[in-house]
């Protein structure tokens, strides 16, 4: 979908979305173009009892003045439109127009003159939320659907039109990361296997990443027992991927994101039931998200020092597979008792952390990982489990949460969860059974990180078959892109 930002002056023709705030008022352009249609949006608005609620919609066929319609779209009250809700808002007006079958359209970007946005950034924001809405994944039908709800084009009437415009261009960037990680959550296990992964986060060296890939043989060398033990079952080759952005000063120390990439878990030996295994070609979504906020850093040039890095295995069942009961040492020399392979993400990101810490010495760490059910169990699908080591970062990626509408939410880490993970012959194990099965999931990981500031977010109910909402309506949410490139952005740019 083509984006332009153009002065705030009525369209001739075609269709035009203009906001309504409380009481139906309409603002400056709205109400030219209601006098344009002789009073015809306002005595829609009447009949149809339109009082300009928030996400409200509604759609004025014909209603002259040389308009095939105008949607008038509901902005609420001032002031309760912040940044989240004005990009929510772009997500409703793109679902309607999507539902009007409207190829091209205008939006009038005007806001409650109490809006807590500047006008540019309320125009970038509609876009933004635009342009998320629009997503969609068909790459597979051989008969493709009629785009009946495709928008090819959108200008949006802004009277900062030039500045909205600059302001617009960091919001595609991570508009294109969270399209790449619904791309990659979307896709099939059988297409979507570790190597091809590894070749796709490869092909952002294009765009200024620098990548660097492991195979198995070189994490054998640097003894990534845990990881690979996860891998021993599958055709598909196990590998790592290290992503580097050096947007920062030289030798300021990198910030780091570390995601699980499993692309597709069968819960190896220790086996998931059928219903639903369909959905674990998605196991993978930490990853996913951590390949397309590195897309998102590179593409707005952000003034960081950043480093991406992905475990990627299949967790598959043959002769060679892991047992309950193997014992593997990872690369930290810590060993673990394997009592359930279905417990697998928490031993591929055990070495990967390791590695991370040991050789980049980064600021922080934060690592997601469709990691539990059990944290679906505890918050559903609203929140992420947030676990930390940290207060300063735990509290500033809640406060990113709030801001982009990707919230999370801290759980517990306390030296009484952790005596769960102990084991009589391994140094622990990496289940302590169904009690505060997130918990010890992030107790096992916090042993890795080395006293590094470190956040673990547990994804497993946000970046897979999420909640639908204005800005996704895929069954892959890219959940997670936008919350830290907003943390990035608030406090570790210079």
């Amino acid at each position: 979908m083509k984006i332009n930002f153009t002065n705030a002056a009525l369209p001739k023709s075609g269709v035009l979305v203009v906001l309504a705030g409380e009481g139906g008022k309409l603002f400056p352009l709205g109400a030219a173009a209601d006098t344009h249609c002789s009073g015809q949006l306002t005595k829609a608005m009447k009949a149809a009892k339109f009082e300009g609620k928030r996400d409200s919609v509604l759609d004025c066929l014909a209603p002259g003045g040389g308009f095939d319609r105008i949607l008038i779209v509901g902005a609420g009250a001032g002031d309760s439109l912040g940044e989240k809700e004005t990009e929510l808002l772009g997500g409703v007006i793109a679902g309607a127009l999507q539902g009007a079958k409207a190829k091209m359209a205008s939006i009038a970007a005007e806001l409650p003159t109490k809006a807590k946005v500047r006008l540019e950034d309320a125009a970038a924001l509609i876009a933004s939320g635009a342009s998320l809405r629009v997503y969609s994944f068909d790459s597979y039908k051989t008969k493709k659907p009629e785009k009946n709800g495709a928008i090819d084009s959108l200008t949006v009437l802004s009277a900062a039109a030039e500045k909205a415009r600059k302001a617009f261009a960091p919001l595609s960037a991570v508009r294109e990361g969270v399209h790449l990680a619904r791309d990659l959550v979307n896709e099939p296990a059988n297409i979507l296997f570790p190597i091809e992964f590894a070749a796709r986060a490869r092909a952002l060296s294009k765009s200024g990443v620098q990548v660097e890939i492991l195979n198995a043989a070189q994490m054998k060398k640097l003894g990534m027992a845990a990881l690979l033990g996860v891998a021993q079952g599958s055709p598909h080759e196990a590998r790592l991927v290290v992503m580097k952005w050096n947007g920062g000063k030289k030798g300021d120390k990198p910030v780091a994101f570390i995601g699980k990439g499993v692309t597709f878990d069968t819960g190896g030996v220790s086996i998931k039931p059928a219903a639903g295994m369909e959905d674990m070609k998605g196991d993978m979504g930490g990853a996913a998200c951590v390949t397309g906020l590195m897309l998102a850093l590179v593409r707005r040039k952000a003034k960081v020092n950043a480093i991406g890095a992905i475990g990627i295995v299949e967790n598959a069942i043959d002769g060679k597979a892991q047992r309950p009961g193997d014992v593997v040492k990872s690369m930290s020399g810590q060993t673990i008792a394997v009592l359930n392979t279905d417990a697998e993400g928490r031993l591929v990101l055990a070495d990967v952390l390791w590695y991370i810490q040991d050789r980049f010495k980064p600021k922080f760490m934060v690592n997601l990982a469709t990691l539990t059910g059990a944290i679906l169990v505890a918050l559903g699908k609203e929140h992420a489990g947030l676990f930390s080591n940290n207060d300063e970062l735990s509290t500033r990626l809640s406060e990113a949460g709030n801001a982009t509408g990707e919230k999370v939410w801290r759980m517990p880490l306390t030296a009484e969860y952790d005596k769960l993970i102990d084991h009589d012959v391994a140094d622990m194990k990496n289940t302590s059974g169904r009690n505060a099965g997130s918990i010890t999931a992030a107790q096992f990981l916090q042993r890795f990180v080395n006293k590094v500031p470190w956040a673990h977010l547990d994804v497993a109910g946000t970046a897979m078959d999420s909640i639908k909402s204005p800005i996704n309506q895929s069954w892959a949410s890219g959940w997670g892109v936008r919350l830290l490139n907003r943390l990035v952005a608030e406090h570790y740019e210079k």
